[in-house]
């Protein structure tokens, strides 16, 4: 389980999150939706240590993210930002690899090589894993760094719009994979600003607005047309389908 307690964060005069306190729980894919500005990318970063706790408290499976060792967190936790740029030229092969450093650091194994060849197939790259980083369209870019986070063998993923530049089928793929991490013990929390993709995949949902948390629980509960219309500041209808919520807004 991921604990948040009180955890507060601020640029300069303005909040950015306020007074949060979640557990997020194991063995789930959890959705973090809400507007733009709600705090869902700086919530993640946090969790993930790319920035430094201001306010509150964070812990990972009991253990404070201010104490543990960075290789040892590293081992825990695999996060993808919204940015990633890239400071030379790399072959996919060679980007999805760095995913297994946490773990040969720097002497890579048998059984390194054999995870990057899974994450490969698992995101349909093993075609490309020769081609340059630069010659890929923006969404095989974002799938290669989808499975650069897959190869870490992390038992928690923290995913920031994975879904961005990814077409229909490949969305559906990549929400697919990352439910069925589920069945090895993995966790995942992925960002999603279509929130039918929350709505058709996810187990559990945190609606942030305003840097605070204003919904939790499964998609169900969430998703309810005066919730999320709160949420959105917008008229929508929700409507089922095979079982899930299915949001839709007026022209």
């Amino acid at each position: 389980m991921i604990s948040l307690r009180n955890v507060g964060h601020r640029i300069g005069n303005t909040a950015i999150l306020s007074d949060v306190d979640l557990d997020v729980p194991k063995g789930k894919v959890t959705a973090l939706i809400g507007p733009n500005g709600a705090g869902k990318s700086t919530l993640l970063t946090l969790v993930g240590r790319l920035q430094a706790l201001q306010a509150g408290r964070i812990e990972v499976d009991g253990d404070d993210i201010t104490r543990t060792p960075s290789h040892l967190l590293a081992r825990r936790m695999a996060i993808l930002s919204q940015s990633n740029p890239l400071g030379s030229r790399l072959r996919v092969r060679e980007l999805v690899a760095f995913g297994r450093w946490p773990h040969h650091q720097g002497r890579p194994r048998p059984e390194d090589a054999a995870h990057v060849c899974a994450a490969l197939e698992a995101l349909d790259l093993t075609p490309l894993a020769e081609r340059f980083i630069e010659e890929l369209s923006g969404g095989q870019r974002q799938r290669a760094f989808i499975a650069m986070t897959f190869a870490q063998g992390a038992d928690w993923l923290l995913l920031d719009e994975p879904l961005a530049a990814l077409d229909m089928a490949h969305a559906r793929a990549v929400m697919a994979k990352l439910v069925g991490l589920r069945a090895t013990g993995r966790s995942v929390v992925v960002v999603l600003h279509d929130i039918n993709h929350a709505a058709a995949w996810a187990d559990h949902v945190i609606a942030l607005k305003a840097g605070r948390v204003v919904a939790e629980g499964p998609p169900a509960k969430v998703f309810t047309a005066p919730r999320l219309g709160a949420l959105y500041d917008m008229d929508l209808r929700v409507t089922e389908f095979e079982g899930r919520p299915l949001v839709l807004h007026h022209l």
